[in-house]
């Protein structure tokens, strides 16, 4: 389904600070699996992470979804592909605080400018199914951890995504609340979802659910 071929990311390329986040990574990911990339803190898994979802470009190197090269494309071509393709959780979760629980799981979804009925209606369905039905008019700083959790899920499921990324999702969570976040994983794989990871918590890339570990060292891929 994706294809790096290889990948180099440089930052302050050509100055005396410059920088090789990654270093020549060539991958395939399988559609309907749930890969972890894993390592330490910049071994460059978030980079590349950042690149596949088309949230930053590669220095060199292509990558491609279904054959179709992402990397050189302009950027209003690369940004309706990202809205339509991925799902996004991030490490904070990034909520808006002062917004209930509904309006932050429809925000991704406001600029295909559809019919809000059908908007909220789509919302409300995640949240009964996440187990949120009755939190939507909550504010965000008034749920639990993992009440917050699921709402940035339902947030990255609003566009019906096919690839669903998450950056070191478990990283303030305990074991259990890390479990469910695995088990909520499994579900997403089952129903059709490609999930991508990174995590250096055994919780993830041990997980019954996980399907391939790919690990990162130095910019580089070191195995998986």
């Amino acid at each position: 389904m994706i294809e790096l071929r290889d990948v180099r990311k440089a930052f302050n390329q050509g100055r005396p600070n410059e920088f090789w986040a990654i270093r020549g990574v060539s991958l395939s990911l399988e559609a309907n699996r749930i890969t972890v990339l894993k390592g330490p803190s910049g071994s460059g898994k978030t980079t590349l992470l950042s690149m596949i979802g088309c949230l930053a470009r590669p220095t060199e190197g292509r990558i491609l979804l279904e054959d179709r090269l992402l990397s050189g494309l302009p950027e209003r071509f690369l940004t309706e592909i990202r809205r339509q393709t991925f799902g996004f959780i991030f490490q904070q979760f990034n909520l808006i605080k002062g917004l209930s629980v509904l309006e932050n799981v429809m925000l991704p979804a406001y600029p295909r400018g559809g019919p809000r009925r059908a908007l909220e209606a789509d919302a409300h369905e995640l949240l009964a199914q996440f187990g949120l039905g009755d939190k939507a008019e909550y504010r965000v700083e008034w749920l639990s951890g993992g009440e917050a959790q699921r709402t940035a899920i339902c947030r990255a499921l609003i566009n019906g995504p096919r690839v669903l990324i998450a950056d070191e999702p478990t990283a303030n969570l305990d074991t259990a609340r890390s479990r469910d976040f695995m088990r909520i994983v499994g579900e997403l794989k089952a129903a059709g979802k490609t999930v991508l990871l990174t995590s250096h918590d055994p919780e993830v890339y041990d997980a019954p659910q996980v399907d391939r570990v790919i690990e990162m060292r130095d910019g580089r891929v070191a195995g998986g």
